[in-house]
């Protein structure tokens, strides 16, 4: 099985730069993509469909604001929408996806960067998450969790780690969860493959981030 995930940013911004066009290329079997920051029945177009697969979304009820999408040439046993908590689900954080041995799920991470209100929301969410995580492991099912964790995790995932340790998305209580994200048995797959890879998935728009490759790594499967 091949999958593939990313923050889109905007749905629609992506689209009208060619994202579907070289999603078809990747070949793959299911794509899971986050912050889409569009209602549902704006993305009834052809333009945000793929052939030959079928197409799954998860909207806020705030217009232009998080989401989360997930598409699949594979079928599909059961859907589940959101995680039973107003954060999650009036925000459109999680959705997922079960095929006959594996599921698959697409999540959308809150950021607290904006703000202590926020901060306090995202730690709310990570603890009401809990539950789901080791309902996961407890069924012994396999499971792909994937998107953006809005976390980095050690030192190694972010380039200036020094100066981001009171930054949100690098807090110690955000790393610690992680830390215990992993006890319970889940796996960084990127890090198992490529343990002393400095390779990130999020760059500020500021400073040439992009082009001097200051990033984070935020996004896991």
């Amino acid at each position: 099985m091949r999958i593939l995930t990313l923050n889109a940013n905007g749905i629609r911004s992506a689209q009208s730069k060619g994202f579907f066009e070289w999603v078809k290329k990747q070949d793959m079997d299911v794509i899971c993509v986050q912050e889409t920051k569009a209602q549902t029945h704006q993305l009834d177009s052809e333009n945000f469909k793929l052939a030959g697969y079928q197409s799954y979304f998860f909207d806020a009820e705030k217009k232009g604001y998080s989401g989360v999408a997930l598409y699949t040439r594979l079928p599909v046993k059961q859907l589940e929408k959101g995680l039973g908590f107003d954060i999650a689900d009036k925000e459109g954080r999680y959705l997922q996806v079960d095929f006959d041995e594996v599921s698959v799920a697409s999540l959308y991470l809150p950021s607290g960067s904006s703000g202590p209100e926020k901060q306090a929301n995202k730690f709310i969410f990570l603890e009401k998450f809990k539950k789901k995580l080791k309902e996961i492991i407890a069924s012994k099912r396999s499971f792909i969790l994937c998107g953006d964790w809005n976390i980095a995790h050690k030192e190694i995932d972010l380039k200036n780690w020094r100066a981001n340790q009171k930054n949100s998305g690098f807090l110690p209580e955000e790393r610690a969860w992680l830390d215990e994200v992993f006890a319970l048995g889940f796996v960084d797959s990127f890090r198992v493959l490529n343990p002393n890879a400095s390779e990130y998935t999020w760059w500020s728009a500021r400073g040439q981030a992009r082009a001097k490759n200051v990033g984070w790594r935020i996004d896991y499967q």
